[in-house]
């Protein structure tokens, strides 16, 4: 996964995304402001500051426009080396990559044991979806995995609910500071903290309820001292329990006594209350826990990037009005954070295409982001994730452990797919990544077959996987035809995010020398830093447009008009990255 994920970062040009991400980490690095991508939280492009401060890139803070000029400037303008920037940045991103794969295999291994652990990790590291995404500057990868990492130690807690408590809330607060789409993961794992903490209780429960058997255990030995083995035997009691009499004051050892002589236990009716009160408490407490160290992440995040918490937005923030504006005031967040949620409010207003199985359309389909994963998840995670899906629901052993698995990504998936931009899976990240871990409750011990089928599973995900290195980007499953298909079911960062830039620009020159070229990019690169002398072809009549037609397949998607015209009256000559298509006219 590791020569893949770096692979891809040194071949691939900026994605839509990078630019404006690596160009706001560069300001947080250089000026110590909250100005620019204030829709998204600072913690995830810290990560990615990191690599920028390696780096050390010429920066004009000064420069005016938005936060993609500002992007496009500091890549191309500010006589910085795009390459070398772009693998810096992208290389913490890569590295968190990992070690979130190394969270599934714990977490799956403390599930189902070493081998359960080793076939979520192989699908965790084959899943094309995660190389795609964990090699590139952006947001997507770190905040699933942040979520998973949460979804472990809340599950620990069970056992030990001091040390891990506070850790998930930490994870948690790290997954709510990169990205607000993880926001409806907080009720969720909230209530599952209340639920470890519950059953942390259950499990102290007999080493802390032993004080009536012990003072009955003492009575006995008294009463026998005393010389009183006369007493009569009830029937069912076993041999050597006396009923003894009752006796006023006997007190508590009397009462324990009695009642393990009716050969039933039972509590007073205000202890038993004061039980279920102390649960409730407690499992309040472990919830208020998480959050208010996820509260403290949050707001950490923003105190490292300017401890003074000033906010001066390159670009007008909406105002939000409505019962979603009182909520978001509400929110014990910085005002940063409550301005960037008025942003993504505000996107979702915009009226978005979206593209699914050949169909384009404005708006939103609900049923988007299942159709998405079912193409682009290899076809053994699919039936593994499923059948341990099932598995862990159906199975008594494993059944405590299926809400910490298939909660945070249900939830987080329905909180997606109520979206309006259809741009991909990468706002899903989360089911692959809980996929790959529920997965390892399929081999079962005892049943050779299970760890047959799933190992066999595991094989077909890595020789699919394999097939597609290293344009991990465009990939779909052998059920859909493969990366050479997907631009014809999916769009934008499903297969083409302007990554393929540079793997044009060499196709190019290698073959095409000194041709006419016309060029319809999608992306956030310059075509001509990368030696691309390329003209507009929907800017000049169709008649005199003759040569190579070079065509984004987002682009090639959305085709209507003179576009669609174009490349109708052309004939195929070939692709590059399984993400642009190449015409002759």
């Amino acid at each position: 996964m590791a020569a893949a994920m770096v692979t891809t970062a040194v071949q691939q040009t900026p994605t839509i995304d990078e630019p404006v991400y690596v160009a706001t980490a560069t300001d947080y690095l250089r000026e110590h402001r909250i100005r620019y991508n204030p829709e998204h939280p600072p913690l995830g492009k810290l990560l990615i500051a990191a690599g920028v401060a390696v780096a050390d890139p010429r920066y004009d803070p000064s420069y005016p426009g938005t936060q993609g000029d500002v992007g496009r400037h500091l890549l191309y303008e500010s006589g910085n080396d795009p390459w070398r920037l772009m693998f810096w940045s992208r290389l913490p991103v890569i590295v968190l990559t990992l070690l979130f794969g190394l969270v599934a295999f714990a977490f799956a291994r403390e599930l189902t044991g070493t081998a359960g652990g080793l076939v979520a990790l192989a699908l965790y590291a084959f899943s094309p979806d995660l190389i795609a995404h964990g090699s590139l500057a952006t947001l997507d990868v770190p905040m699933a995995g942040f979520v998973l990492t949460s979804a472990w130690l809340v599950w620990r807690a069970r056992r030990r609910p001091l040390p891990y408590l506070p850790l998930a809330g930490a994870a948690l607060g790290a997954a709510v500071a990169t990205k607000m789409s993880a926001l409806p993961a907080v009720p969720v794992l909230m209530g599952l903290a209340a639920l470890s903490t519950l059953a942390a209780g259950r499990s102290r429960g007999p080493a802390a309820n032993r004080g009536p058997a012990r003072c009955a255990r003492s009575a006995l030995a008294a009463a026998r001292v005393a010389g009183r083995r006369d007493t009569p035997r009830r029937p069912g009691i076993g041999a050597g329990v006396p009923l003894v009499p009752a006796r006023p004051g006997g007190g508590r050892c009397w009462k324990a006594l009695s009642v393990i002589a009716g050969g039933r236990c039972r509590r007073a009716p205000w202890a038993a209350f004061g039980g279920r009160r102390r649960k409730a408490l407690s499992a309040l407490a472990g919830a208020g826990v998480l959050l208010l160290v996820a509260v403290g992440v949050v707001w950490a995040a923003y105190l490292a990037v300017d401890p003074r918490l000033r906010f001066t937005p390159a670009e007008p923030v909406p105002v939000l009005h409505g019962l979603r504006g009182r909520l978001v005031d509400l929110l014990p967040v910085p005002g940063a954070y409550r301005a960037g949620m008025r942003v993504q409010f505000g996107l979702e207003y915009q009226p978005w295409q979206g593209y699914l199985f050949g169909h384009l359309y404005t708006g939103s389909l609900w049923y988007y982001l299942p159709a998405a994963l079912l193409v682009k998840s290899p076809l053994g995670l699919l039936v593994l994730g499923a059948a341990g899906a099932v598995t862990v629901v159906a199975l008594p052993g494993l059944r405590p452990a299926a809400p910490y698995l298939l909660l945070p990504p249900g939830v987080l998936l329905a909180a997606a797919m109520t979206g309006s931009r259809d741009f991909g899976t990468r706002y899903a990240l989360c089911v692959p990544v809980f996929l790959a871990v529920a997965a390892a409750c399929v081999p079962r011990p005892g049943r050779r077959w299970t760890a047959v089928a799933a190992a066999a599973l595991v094989l077909c995900t890595a020789v699919s996987s394999a097939r597609t290195f290293p344009y991990y980007l465009p990939y779909s499953n052998e059920a859909f035809g493969g990366p050479a298909h997907t631009h014809r079911l999916l769009h934008d960062s499903n297969v083409d995010w302007g990554q393929d830039l540079g793997r044009l620009a060499d196709r190019l020159r290698q073959r095409y020398p000194g041709e006419r070229v016309w060029l319809v990019y999608k992306g956030s690169g310059v075509p001509s830093y990368y030696g691309i002398r390329a003209a507009d072809p929907r800017t000049v009549p169709p008649q005199r447009v003759h040569g190579l037609l070079v065509v984004s397949d987002s682009a090639l998607a959305k085709a209507r008009g003179r576009l669609a015209e174009l490349v109708g009256s052309s004939r195929p000559a070939g692709e590059v990255g399984h993400s642009i298509s190449l015409f002759r006219r």
